[in-house]
């Protein structure tokens, strides 16, 4: 209850307050004002919990985020709608449907972007395939090779994104497959290593692609302390460099607001995750000078 609280208090509150600035900080004519929406790690969750629920009574659901968002968009209509995997599996919609539902109710909400989770291959990569009809937005994944599967050529490595003239460049991570996931769901589907992929991704990016804004939805999970020497979203943020910002999944875990790291040049990443089931929806606002200098805030709103 104490950790619901602080989210709800957070979500009726702005980062600028806590960063001692306001909008009036700008020039007016120099403001661009980005914002980010995330979710991760949804689970064909569509209706929301029950009020009688034991841990989150009468939270979630489909039909509030999608409101959330809306109103959201009328604030700013400058949005970015962003998923980190796992969009299937763990609901009898996905046992009925296949996937069929998750996607047209994301295309309703008009998602920009989603990458692949460990169980978005529950039904095998040919059903997941089968279902990719159903969605209005594209799938990127830079460390899984589809080169032998039916997935090649139709999810890409990357994906640009122009909004008010802020170019956004979106690669994405996924966890390592085997032993996760049944050889047989994932076929000739290749893992490569993320950090080398990471910065492949970033120097194209940056400096190829001159993007002014890069970000890397991943389901790489948060971090294993358990397991100090796998590759986490903490681990990638402080290897690599160029990333501004890394939206995670896998881990289910809740951040109360992002987690902000030093990379390997010494400069900020973001790193922020929302815990699971459509619970919560990830808001991180940029705001750009004209000098495309990025200041941000960042929280998780209670659906």
């Amino acid at each position: 209850m104490k950790r619901r609280d602080f989210i709800q208090k957070t979500a009726a509150s702005t980062a600028l307050m806590s960063l001692g600035l306001s909008l009036s900080s700008f020039e007016s004519s120099k403001k661009k004002h980005l914002t980010i929406l995330h979710t991760n790690d949804v689970h064909s969750y569509i209706d929301p919990f029950p009020a009688n629920h034991p841990k989150n009574p009468n939270m979630g659901g489909v039909a509030r985020r999608a409101s959330l968002i809306d109103s959201i968009r009328q604030e700013n209509p400058n949005v970015l709608l962003l998923d980190a995997g796992d969009i299937f599996q763990g609901t009898p919609y996905f046992n009925y449907y296949g996937g069929e539902l998750e996607l047209k109710l994301m295309s309703m909400m008009k998602y920009d972007l989603a990458t692949l989770g460990n169980h978005d291959f529950d039904n095998g990569i040919d059903g997941f395939y089968s279902q990719m009809h159903n969605a209005s937005f594209d799938f990127v994944s830079a460390n899984y090779d589809f080169k032998n599967t039916v997935l090649n050529g139709i999810v890409k490595s990357y994906k640009i994104i122009h909004k008010d003239g802020i170019k956004i460049g979106i690669f994405s991570l996924g966890v390592e497959l085997a032993g996760l996931v049944d050889k047989k769901n994932y076929k000739e589907t290749e893992y490569l290593n993320p950090v080398e992929i990471t910065q492949d991704m970033a120097r194209i990016l940056k400096h190829r692609e001159k993007c002014d804004l890069i970000i890397c939805l991943s389901h790489l999970g948060y971090q294993y302390k358990n397991e100090p020497d796998k590759i986490c979203d903490l681990k990638l943020a402080t290897l690599t460099k160029d990333i501004d910002l890394i939206i995670g999944g896998h881990t289910h875990t809740f951040l109360e607001k992002p987690t902000v790291l030093k990379n390997a040049d010494g400069k900020e990443v973001i790193v922020n995750q929302v815990g699971c089931y459509g619970i919560n929806l990830g808001r991180i606002d940029f705001y750009f000078d004209n000098d495309q200098s990025k200041i941000h805030e960042g929280k998780a709103i209670l659906v």
